[in-house]
């Protein structure tokens, strides 16, 4: 009994029909047909009905499915494990990023980890953080770097890699400009320039607002903190960033402390938990770039005798 048998006897069971099995396994039917009958010489039974247009299993058949894909299940384990343990990490990973992101330690990590390991196929994506924390659910992307509010989502797997305050922006000589400290009630008479829904800082400007029963005026909106840098210096708005986003742009815009917002701004890498061994060494080379350290395993219980 080969493991190629066991591979096409599953192939028809699931298609029902050598000729499609066939071609799922980019072989010739013929091949396919004999590669089944060897293996029911082997067993000692027909696995399959072959007397009407569609293909069924017979009762041999049904009760050597179950251990069929079992067999072929450890297989894949067994290479995986190897795999793991020499380093060659193969397949696709697909990370999302939030829109607009610009983290020199993102982009180090992606490069050192094709660097370490050219098997594995890269792909990047853009979007909100709420599409992008959905995508990683439904398994359409691997792991992405998300804006968020105070904690990572429910449900993934997580590592906050910044955690910061919000403030406000504003030109030189803005009417605000000289204070140093506001709270959100001063900013409601001015038009506000944000992120759009479904970012990080967007959700912790809304949900402070929403607690003091606020109800901003928001101007203009755009996905890019370079973007909202320059619509605030030219005066359109009040900039809502985060902290580590002005320091730069001293020249321009004055940095504002929001004394009643110090709900935190997040990003956060977030993944669904697993053995997903490209994922595992993914999130090890933002440790590494973000300088975060590796979580020390729990001391084992000592038990009483």
């Amino acid at each position: 009994m080969e493991l190629r048998q066991l591979e096409y006897f599953v192939a028809v069971a699931d298609a029902r029909s050598f000729t499609r099995a066939a071609e799922r396994v980019h072989i010739s039917q013929s091949g396919v047909s004999a590669q089944i009958r060897r293996l029911e010489h082997h067993l000692g039974a027909e696995l399959f009905d072959r007397s009407a247009r569609t293909v069924t299993l017979t009762a041999a058949g049904e009760a050597a499915l179950v251990h069929a894909r079992a067999a072929l299940a450890a297989a894949g384990a067994v290479g995986q494990a190897v795999d793991e343990v020499s380093g060659l990490i193969r397949g696709r990973l697909t990370v999302g990023t939030v829109m607009g992101c610009t983290l020199t330690p993102l982009f180090d990590a992606l490069a050192a980890f094709h660097e370490a390991h050219p098997g594995v196929r890269l792909s990047l994506r853009e979007d909100s953080s709420d599409r992008l924390t959905d995508a990683v659910r439904s398994g359409d992307i691997d792991v992405a770097l998300i804006g968020a509010a105070a904690s990572a989502p429910e449900g993934l797997a997580s590592l906050t890699v910044v955690s910061e305050r919000i403030v406000a922006a504003v030109p030189p000589g803005h009417p605000l400009a000289a204070r140093g400290h506001v709270a959100l009630a001063d900013l409601m008479p001015y038009p506000l320039v944000c992120m759009p829904p479904g970012t990080g800082l967007r959700a912790v400007f809304d949900r402070a607002c929403a607690a003091r029963g606020l109800q901003p005026e928001i101007a203009l909106q755009a996905g890019a903190p370079g973007a909202l840098i320059d619509l605030a210096a030219r005066g359109l708005g009040v900039a809502v960033l985060s902290e580590s986003m002005t320091p730069d742009h001293a020249g321009r815009l004055t940095a504002l402390t929001l004394d009643d917002a110090d709900v935190p701004a997040l990003l956060a890498l977030v993944w669904q938990g697993g053995h997903h061994p490209a994922v595992r060494a993914f999130v090890a080379h933002i440790r590494r770039t973000f300088g975060i350290p590796a979580p020390v395993p729990a001391p084992a219980r000592r038990t009483t005798p």
